[in-house]
C-alpha cells in the first residue's frame, strides 16, 4: 500500500453521495447487493469494511486473532485502501458495516443514506493539525493568510473550530483548496502560509524550517470521532449481530493490551508501515474504552456528548455548502450495545 494512502479521510463530493443513494434504489428493488441471508432468517454474515486509521487496525488483529469466531459471530472484512470506496461500499449496500468519522456518516445521511453508529472507535487527539510557516505563532496570526487546506475533509472542520476559537471565520483567511498531498507540499514550498493535513502529511509539512503546529485536534477533544456504523437495516434485523461485533472490539482492545509488540506488528504491517512509524501515528488516535463510549453515547451538550458533536458537524455540512439542509440525526446514535457490553 502506498504510505501516501495512511490516514486519507475525505469526505465524500455530492456526486459521490447522489451516485451512493441511487446505486442504493436500484439495489433495493432489484433485492440484491446483499449475499448472506435474509434479513430476519437467521444470523447473517457481517461483512465490515475498514481503512487506513490508527483507530480502525485492530478490527485486523480481531480477524488475525480469532476472536470474531469466538464471539460467535461469522466476519466478512475487507480493508479498502480507498476510505471513500469504504463510504461507498456501505451506502450503496456492498457492506453490512463500516470504520468512518461522525462527519462522513453524517454526509452519507445527509444524502439519503439511513446509517446507525453504534460504537466509538476513536478520537482524533493530534494525529490532525494546522501547521504554519514562522513568524505566525497562534491561530490569530493567521488573519489575512493564505491557508491551503482540502475543502470539505475533517482537517477543513479543524481549522473553522480554530478560527472561532479565536474570534474570526473563514471570509477572514484566504483558502486554498488543494488535495491534502498537494496542501502540504504547496506550504512545504512556501506557496501558502498555513495547511491543515493529517498524518503523516503532518510530517511533511513540518520539513518546512520554522514551521509549528498552531493548532490540532487535541485542542478539540471530541470534535472528530471515529466510528463503527452499520446499515439502520442490519441493526433492527440482527440485532444480536450488531452486538457480537461490539462485543469483539472490547475484547480485541483486551488482547491488544495484553500482547502490544505482537499487536502493533499486525497493525503496523496491514498500515504498510515500519513498526517504528506505526508508534509515532498512536499517540495522535486516542482509543476509547467500554466506560467512555458508554458516556459518549448519553445525551448532552459537552463536546464529549455525541449528539453534541454530531449538531454541531451538521451545522458544518450547511455553513460550507456541503448539503443544502442539514442531515436529521434521528435514528443515527444507538448506544444499546456498548451499554450491554459486560464490563
Amino acid at each position: 500500500m502506498r504510505r501516501t494512502a495512511i490516514f486519507s479521510r475525505r469526505w465524500p463530493t455530492r456526486a459521490v453521495i447522489a451516485a451512493a443513494c441511487a446505486a442504493t434504489l436500484l439495489v433495493t428493488a432489484a433485492g440484491c447487493g446483499d449475499d448472506s441471508d435474509d434479513a430476519g432468517s437467521g444470523s447473517q454474515t457481517v461483512r465490515l469494511g475498514f481503512s487506513a486509521w490508527p483507530g480502525w487496525f485492530p478490527w485486523q488483529v480481531a480477524q488475525e486473532q480469532g476472536l470474531f469466531e469466538a464471539n460467535g459471530v461469522d466476519v466478512e472484512l475487507t480493508y479498502f485502501d480507498s476510505y471513500t470506496d469504504s463510504l461507498t461500499a456501505l451506502a450503496t449496500g456492498n457492506l453490512d458495516a463500516n470504520s468512518q468519522t461522525l462527519n462522513d456518516t453524517l454526509s452519507s445521511v445527509s444524502g439519503g443514506a439511513s446509517q446507525t453508529v453504534v460504537l466509538v472507535n476513536d478520537n482524533s487527539t493530534g494525529n490532525d493539525q494546522i501547521i504554519a510557516a514562522p513568524g505566525i505563532d497562534s491561530v490569530a496570526d493567521l488573519a489575512g493568510k493564505r491557508v491551503a487546506i482540502e475543502e470539505g475533509t475533517v482537517d477543513h472542520y479543524l481549522l473553522l473550530l480554530a478560527l472561532a476559537e479565536a474570534g474570526l471565520s473563514a471570509d477572514d483567511v484566504e483558502i486554498s483548496p488543494l488535495l491534502t498531498d498537494a496542501a502540504a507540499a504547496a506550504f512545504l514550498a512556501g506557496q501558502v502560509d498555513a495547511v491543515g493535513v493529517f498524518a503523516p502529511f503532518t510530517t511533511t509539512a513540518l520539513g518546512l524550517d520554522g514551521s509549528r503546529a498552531i493548532a490540532t485536534s487535541a485542542d478539540f477533544p471530541g470534535a472528530i470521532p471515529d466510528h463503527l456504523v452499520f446499515d439502520s437495516e442490519f441493526v433492527a434485523g440482527q440485532p444480536e449481530q450488531v452486538q457480537a461485533v461490539v462485543d469483539t472490539w472490547f475484547d480485541t482492545l483486551e488482547w491488544i493490551a495484553d500482547n502490544p509488540d505482537e499487536a502493533i506488528d499486525i497493525m503496523a504491517a496491514q498500515a504498510g508501515v515500519s513498526v517504528e512509524d506505526y508508534r509515532t501515528y498512536d499517540a495522535g488516535t486516542t482509543i476509547f474504552s467500554l466506560a467512555e463510549n458508554q458516556a459518549a453515547f448519553e445525551p448532552g451538550d459537552t463536546p464529549a456528548n455525541l449528539d453534541f458533536q454530531a449538531r454541531s458537524i451538521a451545522e458544518f455540512l450547511v455553513e460550507t455548502g456541503l448539503v443544502d439542509e442539514a442531515p436529521s440525526t434521528d435514528g443515527l446514535l444507538d448506544g444499546q450495545f456498548v451499554a450491554a457490553v459486560s464490563p
